[in-house]
């Protein structure tokens, strides 16, 4: 690997030292500095556009130029008279001035060369083809190639560091603007442009009196060629490897015209590419929003989700994908949009894991486990939504919102552990969730708005639980009995069986109301106020029950000796908010500043084997927001929130709940609420001089009172009984995320880094510990951005966990270099090739593993309908992959067993 760092570092220096600067400053007839001016520099010799520039608030700009050549230089300005001139470079940087003047002309301006970048208000415009080399294929490959815009490995988007909140298509929504679903689909050669919107907003009418700076959201403006008519991608491909035959089919249709879009996603396959992990369906929201967000009120559902074990980086030992998406938008009239989504996601996973867990606090009797595992996973996801907005006027607008979700998941698995012995656990659920969301937005005049919202909840949750453990009947009662014979007497099973069979069922339904009426009224173009009266109302119940199957197939409940305990559950929790919030907001000079105040009356009850308990207490929460724009593109940012945090309905019930093999779970039915301070400063800035983005963040969070849990494990085992409290002390995060970023004629240098730390206090047999962790992590890349040479990424990441739990202290080390690398051959092949390194090392051992991937494509020509392609993944035909992690009370090694080494030929037709 090595040499394929000398030798791309060679290349750069020796583009470095094949250019000359050309700069200078762009001034009107008065001698000001132009802002915004669009220089471009054309080669004569080749008739394209090599390089280009956008000055800066002084007037300046820079271009990088080949030497001993030939360009035309052409300055423009909106409402100036175009300057061109034929410039001839040596080997000596150049500096010139260009002065402009008024142009009076109505004449029709022709425009030779459009600009790679344009800047207009809040809207940055990239002309997709300037980004482009050939080997791009889709909207991901264009996006991280822009000045300013990053794609990260989940897919995600990020302008100037901040998230992309929502991707559009010709200005309707894509999936609700999911990004990875965008960037992974969408066909490179149907985008004409990318619009990032700063300062979005999607209700027009709040534009002027929300806080929008950190909104970003993206447009793609298609060709012309690609509207009216359905365009995309069909690619299929098969292989074979030692253990069966590889497949693969993913069509990818889509349809955009004035009045109606229709875009459609499959995927089938048994390679491990996912086009959405079952992680990624979990989070999807369909843009849903809880009203409550901004009030300081925090409230937990919880998740009665299986505890499926995770995917690392996407990858397990046998993976098998179906996959369908659906969405459509259709304007019937110019007031209403109607839009919604169909989503299919089914799995088949085969995983395979050896762990050692190594645990903090050597005073306690607690052994090392080790575990070697496989689980097969079955999971099929549906998800639905409609979406409807009538805009009659621009006074009025009504938006409505159903989103329904339903799964069926299965989890077995198969632990060997030198603690408990063998165990086998099986889990499956078949939850359902509605949301529906409702917005009206009324403008009574220029001063005066008023928005009211509401969200409604439905959700029914159904785990089911097993485990089979190992049983010798006769040594019960001895000194040295089986491992587990101590919990099953705990929970009152029946010791006389060749195996302890236990079953828990649980069932927990929510039914939720989030809503809140705004008024805002405008005082002056500097100022402005808002009312805002709200409520939240939540109501779960929780039943669960264990029983144990015996060896004959009878089915009987259990019933635990443990004092004043039960291993049943039926409990109805009932949470309210009723607040008042007021936030004035103004403008003085640089600085727009919004403190705010709410005052909560808060009810909280859960009644459960006849009792009742109740909290009701009042709390005023105050935030505060201050914005400094230090100049277009650069800001400030700082805000405080206090927040009343609220936990779940599975904390207070009181039965005992099976979490694992090795972990129960007791709740507390007279839990309180906690209280948390958080202050966040940000930092912005992106200058289109010469493209140098920054952007940093420190966040402190400080939680009083937090619930935290009492953990007893049993004396020289890991098997642990949980139960929740308040602790009365206070746990503190800290966390400071940055990153530098600039380019350099044809490349890009950025450096980030991120220091986290955090303290927190539990209860481990009777014994308080407080756990320190402090991780920090370094990143530096470089990536070229050549039209014709071959492109490359080099990227080098470094991290150190160090963590502090009772009396040992564990250091985990990462070190991760990594290179990519594509080139257009005889503009016909295209090869792309990444290489990751990976080495981890924990109290003086070390673990590395890399992966090499590489393919290979050919097509005639870009307009071309097919296109042929060997695709290789794993080529170093890795086994496993190694993972270090810190816990509560451990620190883990696991090695996770990933897919061989997969040849497969494919072809692509292009609609």
């Amino acid at each position: 690997m090595k040499y394929i760092y000398t030798i791309l570092i060679l290349l750069v220096v020796n583009t470095s030292f094949a250019q000359v600067k050309f700069e200078g400053i762009v001034k009107d007839s008065t001698g000001v500095g132009l802002e915004l001016a669009n220089i471009v520099a054309i080669n004569q010799a080749t008739k394209t556009l090599e390089a280009y520039a956008i000055t800066n608030d002084k007037g300046r700009y820079k271009l990088n130029l080949e030497v001993n050549s030939t360009y035309n230089i052409k300055v423009s300005y909106i409402g100036m008279t175009p300057v061109s001139e034929t410039v001839v470079t040596k080997e000596t940087n150049i500096n010139k001035d260009y002065t402009m003047s008024i142009d009076n002309s109505l004449d029709e301006v022709e425009i030779t060369y459009e600009m790679p970048v344009t800047i207009s208000g809040d809207t940055i415009t990239y002309n997709a083809d300037s980004f482009k080399n050939g080997t791009e294929r889709k909207l991901g490959d264009i996006l991280e190639k822009m000045p300013g815009v990053e794609v990260n490995d989940d897919g995600e988007v990020e302008v100037e560091g901040k998230t992309v909140g929502k991707v559009m298509v010709d200005g309707k929504e894509f999936f609700d603007g999911d990004t990875k679903l965008a960037t992974k689909n969408i066909p490179a050669n149907a985008i004409d442009k990318v619009q990032v919107l700063k300062n979005y907003s999607e209700v027009g009418q709040l534009s002027g009196v929300t806080n929008n700076q950190d909104n970003i959201a993206i447009n793609i403006k298609l060709k012309e060629g690609k509207k009216n008519f359905w365009f995309g991608t069909i690619t299929g491909g098969s292989g074979s490897f030692k253990d069966g035959e590889l497949y693969l089919l993913q069509p990818k249709l889509f349809y955009y015209s004035p009045k109606k879009s229709i875009n459609f996603i499959g995927d089938l396959n048994n390679l491990g590419e996912l086009a959405l992990s079952r992680r990624d369906m979990f989070n999807f929201s369909g843009g849903f929003q809880m009203p409550s967000q901004q009030s300081g009120t925090n409230i937990s559902l919880g998740s009665n989700d299986l505890g499926f074990r995770q995917l690392q980086n996407n990858k397990a030992k046998d993976i098998n994908t179906k996959f369908g998406a659906a969405n459509f938008s259709f304007s019937p009239k110019s007031t209403l949009d109607l839009s919604g989504f169909a989503i299919f996601a089914s799995s088949r996973i085969n995983l395979q894991e050896n762990s050692s867990v190594l645990y903090t606090d050597q005073t306690l009797d607690i052994p090392d486990e080790y575990t070697e595992s496989n689980t097969k996973q079955k999971s099929d996801v549906g998800l639905l939504k409609f979406s409807a907005k009538y805009k009659p006027n621009a006074n009025n607008q009504l938006d409505y919102d159903i989103l329904g979700r339903t799964s069926k998941d299965e989890q077995l698995n198969g632990t060997y552990s030198n603690v408990i012995g063998s165990i086998n656990q099986f889990e499956d659920t078949n939850p359902y969730k509605i949301n529906q969301n409702l917005n009206y937005y009324y403008t009574l005049d220029e001063d005066n708005i008023f928005a009211l919202s509401a969200q409604h909840l439905l959700q029914d949750e159904d785990p089911f639980y097993n485990a089979l453990l190992e049983n010798d009947p006769l040594n019960n009662n001895d000194a040295i009995n089986d491992p587990f014979d101590d919990t099953a007497s705990d929970l009152g099973l029946d010791g006389t069986q060749v195996n302890y069979d236990v079953n828990q069922e649980k069932r927990v339904k929510t039914n939720q109301l989030d809503a809140k009426v705004d008024y805002w009224n405008i005082l002056n173009k500097k100022s402005d106020i808002n009312f805002t009266l709200g409520t939240i109302y939540s109501n779960q119940q929780f039943d669960s029950n264990i029983f144990q199957t015996l060896d004959d197939g009878l089915e009987v409940d259990t019933n635990t000796i443990i004092t004043d305990l039960v291993d049943v559950n039926d409990i109805k929790y009932t949470f309210s908010d009723l607040y008042l919030g007021m936030h004035y907001r103004f403008k003085t000079g640089k600085f727009t500043i919004s403190p705010g105040v709410s005052a909560h009356a808060y009810n909280v009850v859960n009644n459960q084997f006849n009792t009742k308990t109740k909290d009701n207490f009042f709390r005023l929460l105050p935030d505060l927001n201050v914005r400094v724009q230090l100049k277009g593109s650069e800001n400030l940012n700082l805000s405080y929130k206090m927040q009343t945090q609220f936990t779940d309905v599975n904390q207070f019930a009181r039965g005992l709940v099976l979490n694992d093999y090795n972990s129960t779970f007791i709740g507390n039915p007279y839990l309180e609420n906690s209280l948390s301070h958080n202050v966040n400063l940000s930092y912005f800035s992106f200058n289109m001089f010469n493209y140098t983005n920054v952007f940093a963040f420190v966040n402190y969070n400080k939680n009083i009172d937090n619930i935290r849990n009492i953990s007893e494990f049993q004396p020289g085992s890991v098997i642990r009984s949980s139960t929740p409290y308040n602790s009365g002390l206070e746990d503190e995060s800290l966390s400071v995320n940055g990153r530098f970023q600039r380019r350099f004629g044809k490349l890009q240098a950025s450096v980030r880094g991120r220091f986290t730390y955090s303290k927190f206090n539990q209860f481990i047999n009777d014994l308080v510990s407080t756990n320190k962790n402090y991780n920090q992590s370094y990143t530096t890349e470089l990536r070229s951005n050549f039209r014709e040479a071959p492109n490359f990424e080099l990227r080098y990441t470094y991290g150190l966990n160090n963590s502090d739990q009772g009396d040992r202290n564990t250091k985990i080390y990462t070190n991760a270099p990594a290179v990519e690398f594509d080139a257009l051959i005889f503009k016909t092949f295209t090869f792309k090739t990444d290489y990751t390194y990976s080495k981890q090392t924990i109290e003086g051992e070390s673990n590395s593993f890399g992966m090499w991937n590489a393919n290979l494509a050919y097509r005639k020509s870009s307009d071309s309908k097919w296109e042929y392609e060997v695709k290789a993944t794993n080529l170093l035909d890795t086994d496993s992959s190694i993972q270090n992690s810190n816990g509560a009370f451990s620190v883990s090694t696991s090695e996770y067993f990933i897919q061989p080494r997969f040849v497969t030929f494919r072809f692509v037709y292009n609609l």
